[in-house]
């Protein structure tokens, strides 16, 4: 099912970049462009983030950047994809 109508954004591809570390709308958006044109999708989107299921959670906590893509060095590039 579609989130975002006006990028196309699926829940799935919402639910790929949250397992990939995208832990909030914002990061969300970064990585989808889901969430930035009319606004309609920031709420589909937070509800499927969740509260606290953050997996990188602890990385957040200690200020290092939580889209990574290993097991937490931020010397690694994010495998987030983009929208097309």
């Amino acid at each position: 099912m579609y989130v975002c109508s006006c990028f196309g954004i699926t829940e799935k591809q919402v639910k790929e970049h949250a397992d990939a570390g995208a832990c909030t709308p914002r990061q969300i958006a970064s990585a989808s462009k889901a969430g930035t044109d009319c606004g309609s999708c920031v709420r589909k989107i937070q509800s499927l983030l969740g509260r606290g299921g953050c997996p990188r959670r602890e990385l957040l906590d200690q200020g290092l950047p939580a889209l990574t893509a290993g097991a937490g060095s931020p010397d690694e590039a994010p495998l987030l994809k983009e929208a097309a």
